[in-house]
């Protein structure tokens, strides 16, 4: 399947935010963010552990794409890996997240940690249609083994117009992550297939532009104009499952952000993602997120 086209659409956005950093042997809770979040692994080993999912290990030259919502923590193992240059994150206008291990050991990870969002066709939450982990790891030489050398420079060397330097480099890793998964068949990506189905993507559509319509399966049909059966089909096909599991996640989604984002009640919240009870959207967002709405709201207020 060609997919040139949608590259060609795509519009890419990363937002580096902070540098985290473990000393020893020890865990840094990330929690549950509501963007996707890409992971830059540049020194050292450990793990990276997922609510009701094996953890997977990490090294020097991982890249870790964490789908919204999925609460995540970064584990070092402690174990002495290659030098690189200390990390200014001060200077780039970067956090830093810090745990230190009571083990005295010195051996270090450091992770680039970015937020994500991939755009098409004037919708811009194309990235929430990812479910899974993403995991690329980096063989030295290889294009993204140079795009590491060349953030390492810029995170230890700022100067003029490394942030942005920093966002480029990002998202090219971005690019060969998700075109090597696509050379590879993998199942992750089923998204990415729907986007070339013109009569998927003008379905999908219709659900990134307004999650909280009262969307069924007839009615995405009859908007593009096919049988409830035929459209079912044809969407599980392209995607990878159905349209009202997908409208689910997109609508947690929405509302993690307005969460994050505004000041508005959550009842107003609950009705702008779908929901007619302030009580039957909690237990979905609790379902969804492991947190009830509130919780979600004050533990981003407090990071």
């Amino acid at each position: 399947m060609n997919f040139d086209h949608v590259f060609d659409e795509l519009e890419i956005r990363t937002e580096p935010f902070a540098i985290c950093e473990l000393r020893g042997s020890c865990n840094l809770g990330l929690g549950r963010d509501a963007s996707t979040t890409l992971h830059y692994i540049l020194s050292g080993e450990g793990e990276i552990a997922l609510r009701s999912r094996a953890p997977f290990k990490v090294s020097r030259g991982s890249l870790v794409l964490i789908p919204a919502l999925q609460s995540h923590a970064l584990r070092s193992f402690g174990a002495a890996g290659d030098p690189v240059p200390e990390c200014k994150p001060a200077a780039l206008n970067l956090g830093h997240l810090m745990s230190t291990s009571d083990c005295g050991e010195d051996g270090r990870l450091i992770a680039l940690c970015s937020h994500v969002d991939v755009g098409l066709r004037g919708v811009t939450d194309i990235i929430d249609l990812i479910r899974e982990p993403l995991v690329e790891n980096v063989s030295s030489p290889s294009r993204l083994g140079s795009s590491l050398q060349a953030l390492l420079h810029e995170i230890s060397n700022p100067s003029i117009g490394s942030r942005a330097m920093i966002r480029a480099l990002l998202k090219q890793c971005m690019i060969e992550m998700l075109r090597k998964r696509l050379a590879g068949a993998n199942t992750a990506l089923h998204w990415m297939a729907a986007l070339t189905d013109p009569t998927i993507w003008n379905a999908l559509r219709v659900m990134l532009d307004s999650p909280g319509d009262n969307h069924t399966v007839e009615s995405l049909a009859d908007s593009v104009h096919m049988s409830r059966a035929a459209f079912a089909k044809r969407f599980a096909n392209a995607y990878g499952s159905g349209p009202m599991e997908l409208l689910r996640d997109l609508r947690m989604r929405r509302a993690a952000t307005l969460l994050r984002d505004t000041d508005l009640p959550i009842k107003r919240i609950a009705e702008m993602v779908g929901f007619t009870s302030r009580s039957a959207f909690s237990r979905a967002f609790e379902a969804k997120t492991g947190q009830p709405p509130r919780t979600f709201r004050t533990s981003l207020l407090i990071k």
